[in-house]
């Protein structure tokens, strides 16, 4: 954007020339901020768009457990079944099926919700945590 090509008191002209000149100026300057209102209505229905799609996503994660997941949450539920004090410590439990921390601890969350399980913190090392089945 070229305002001025160039400036105003470089060259004396009539009183009318210049009020028509800055008359043009705004006319642009109008335009322009018009263009960018409208690009700004844009990017905001996109960042709308953007956070609805979001939502949608994390909604559809909480929703249900894959089959893997209740594949190893069962496989949780068994190793605890047949140990006679019904604990086990997440060290155990990562062992037991192999896999990391991250997956050990989706699957323990699809078992939470049943209200058998709790998880407490394993004797002598506070930082430990153990999976526990309450008894019913």
């Amino acid at each position: 954007m070229q305002l001025l090509a160039e400036p105003i008191e470089a060259a004396p002209q009539p009183l009318q020339d210049r009020i028509s000149y800055l008359e043009s100026i705004i006319v642009q300057l109008m335009e322009e901020n018009a263009a960018m209102a409208a690009t700004q209505a844009h990017l905001i229905d996109n960042q709308e768009i953007q956070l609805r799609l979001i939502h949608e996503l994390k909604e559809k994660v909480k929703r249900s457990p894959g089959k893997t997941e209740l594949s190893r949450a069962e496989k949780i539920e068994r190793y605890l079944a047949a140990r006679p004090d019904h604990k086990a410590t997440y060290e155990t439990l990562k062992g037991h099926l192999g896999i990391d921390n991250d997956l050990l601890g989706i699957a323990i969350k699809s078992l939470l919700p049943s209200g058998k399980y709790a998880i407490i913190k394993t004797p002598g090392d506070k930082r430990k945590r153990t999976l526990v089945m309450l008894p019913r």
